[in-house]
């Protein structure tokens, strides 16, 4: 088959479309037809050899494809070769032909979904739930701030907040960004380049305060989100990328929370509990996935830059 293969960290041309043996599926794994490859921010830290958890080298980048079981093992009766799946984590790697799974990875697609949409929710819309309805504790009722509300996760915080009834307030950086945000379902978006961006988000609330703040870039923008806070008021940071400034005194005068969050330490019964949501979401659709652009799988490199680059408007998928 043919994969992504990386020996070596480095830039996004370490990655080089290579011929590998095709795996197969032992007692408890499927083999997944890869029909689209979601292309996560997170995959080019790894790449780069800068993330905190590193692969042995060589590796496969990738964890979340969509397309149809190849393959089942011994034991596995909740699929059968032909099933439309998603998956959420991989043996194997997801940038190639084929991926290996272990059974908890894979998660059925329903037929409205695309595969290029399946490809998408791995990452993006299980972070965002989880940041959302398991981290951030969020209720019916409750008003929520998403920065970045224009690309992957941010679409997903803002189609998961208004379906289970909140107020969702957005930012982002260029028109079309914000145009998009409220076609999916936001009630306001703001310019997050404009200097008093988060003084008219806190008049649109008049002055009372967001009640949860879905952060993107902690280390821009956790100083300034305190100061729109609601009373108890919780922040979630999914991303920063170095260090922030606060002054505690801001957190203090609101009750407020400041909490971390990283997929991977969902425990297996959140985990299934995120998927069983993110189905039903997408069979009633009121989660729709936006594809920002389809890239050729021996153009890997192209979609990491793509990924990385400011102003995304949905997600980068990748198709073999």
């Amino acid at each position: 088959m043919k994969a992504i293969h990386v020996a070596q960290f480095g830039e996004p041309e370490v990655m080089q479309l290579s011929d590998v043996p095709t795996p197969r599926a032992a007692a408890g794994q499927v083999l997944v037809r890869v029909k689209a490859i979601g292309v996560n921010p997170v995959e080019t830290y790894i790449r780069s050899g800068k993330y905190a958890r590193t692969p042995p080298l060589p590796y496969t980048p990738g964890s979340d494809a969509a397309g149809v079981i190849e393959e089942i093992g011994e034991g596995v009766r909740e699929f059968q070769p032909g099933d439309r799946v998603y998956t959420a984590g991989t043996l194997s790697g997801a940038y190639a032909e084929f991926a290996l799974c272990d059974l908890p990875q894979v998660h059925r697609l329903p037929d409205r979904t695309s595969f290029a949409q399946g490809a998408a929710l791995g990452v993006p819309y299980a972070t965002a739930y989880r940041g959302l309805i398991q981290r951030g504790q969020a209720v019916a009722g409750e008003t929520v701030l998403v920065h970045g509300a224009s690309g992957g996760v941010g679409i997903a915080a803002v189609q998961i907040a208004r379906a289970h009834g909140m107020t969702v307030v957005g930012t982002a950086g260029t028109e079309q960004g914000r145009r998009l945000a409220r076609e999916q379902g936001a009630h306001a978006v703001f310019d997050h380049h404009a200097p008093d961006c988060m003084a008219e988000i806190l008049a649109s609330t008049a002055d009372r305060g967001v009640d949860l703040i879905i952060e993107l870039l902690a280390n821009v923008n956790l100083g300034h989100d305190l100061n729109v806070l609601a009373r108890d008021g919780r922040v979630v940071v999914i991303g920063s990328r170095g260090k922030a400034e606060i002054d505690p005194r801001d957190a203090m005068s609101r009750d407020a929370d400041i909490r971390g969050m990283v997929l991977f330490n969902a425990s297996p019964a959140d985990l299934a509990g995120i998927h069983a949501a993110l189905f039903a979401g997408l069979e009633n659709a009121t989660l729709r996935p936006v594809i920002a652009e389809e890239i050729p799988l021996a153009e890997a490199p192209r979609a990491h830059r793509a990924v990385v680059a400011s102003g995304a408007l949905g997600k980068i998928v990748m198709i073999p």
